[in-house]
């Protein structure tokens, strides 16, 4: 069993800048591939970002490739979405999730667990 806690949402301009974070407990952290989504209203949950067990591949979206970095500390159990030139579009609640020994997947059905979401709004 894995518990997922995200922070680090809020709101900023649009070119700013937002850090965010998702600190995990329970056991074999490490692992975990770990996945970063985002829904905006309206709309389906989407992929973001994800990060293989050992943290040496990382996959992005298209829409944010060259903007966000995905990046973990197994130590710390911990998985971080470094966010930059952020633009309105952007703006959704963005969910951190686990997949068990999985290769970083892009599908929402491929992860057995999910964090509570944090809020990220750009405005124009």
């Amino acid at each position: 069993q894995v518990q997922l806690v995200e922070s680090g949402g809020g709101l900023v301009q649009a070119g700013g800048s937002l850090r965010l974070s998702c600190a995990a407990s329970g056991r074999s952290f490490s692992s975990y591939s770990m996945g970063w989504f985002r829904q905006a209203p309206g709309k389906e949950r989407e992929f973001v970002a994800a990060i293989r067990w050992s943290g040496g591949a990382t996959y992005y979206a298209d829409s944010v490739k060259g903007r966000f970095t995905v990046s973990r500390d197994n130590a710390k159990k911990t998985v971080y979405l470094q966010m930059n030139s952020l633009k309105p579009e952007d703006t959704a609640v963005y969910y951190c999730a686990a997949d068990w020994a999985g290769l970083g997947s892009m599908r929402v059905n491929e992860y057995d667990y999910w964090g509570q979401g944090t809020q990220v709004t750009v405005s124009s």
